[in-house]
């Protein structure tokens, strides 16, 4: 029987995985917690203590404890440590649901971030919009700005992928510069 998994890329060790040139940086962030919150956010603001509005693309998320808007109604909660509230349903009208298990993200950054984020969207970089959720590289991410990096999240399953193309655009950015 043919093995299909040879038709995958293998995901590296996001422990000490570094993708390094000349202008760019990027590596994956590990152990932060990540929920996902649906329904009344200013339920959840009055519960959690944690802002309701969250940041759009390219928005600048700040603290320990921030929000990424995916929706008019729904966040992604990216902590340093976990929030005491429990996942499901709450009466007040929203749902937790704990996702870090299915998320990874990355971070990247230097003086050709501009460069790498031209390749993975048509949007524009300084314009902060909306929603944080938006196609990058061909896949849906959830991407803003945080400490001057610019920090994606994709679904665990798709890590894999975006890691080689990050490794070839930051690649196909170094040769470009260097002409």
């Amino acid at each position: 029987m043919r093995d299909l998994a040879e038709k995958w890329s293998v995901a590296p060790d996001w422990q000490g995985a570094v993708i390094a040139t000349p202008g760019l940086a990027i590596r994956a962030v590990l152990d932060l917690s990540q929920l996902l919150v649906s329904g009344d956010l200013d339920a959840w603001a009055r519960v959690s203590g944690v802002d309701r509005t969250g940041v759009g693309a390219f928005g600048t998320a700040q603290g320990d404890r921030y929000a990424a808007r995916l929706a008019r109604d729904r966040l992604l909660i990216v902590s340093n440590s976990p929030l005491a509230i429990a996942s499901g349903w709450h009466t007040d009208g929203f749902a937790v649901t704990a996702i870090s298990a299915g998320l990874q993200m990355f971070e990247a950054e230097g003086t050709a971030l501009d460069a790498f984020i031209a390749r993975g969207t048509t949007l524009d970089p300084s314009q902060a919009s909306a929603s944080a959720a938006l196609s990058f590289a061909g896949i849906s991410a959830v991407v803003y700005r945080r400490d001057g990096k610019l920090r994606i999240h994709v679904d665990r399953g798709l890590a894999a992928y975006l890691w080689t193309w990050m490794e070839i655009a930051a690649g196909n950015i170094a040769a470009g510069s260097a002409k």
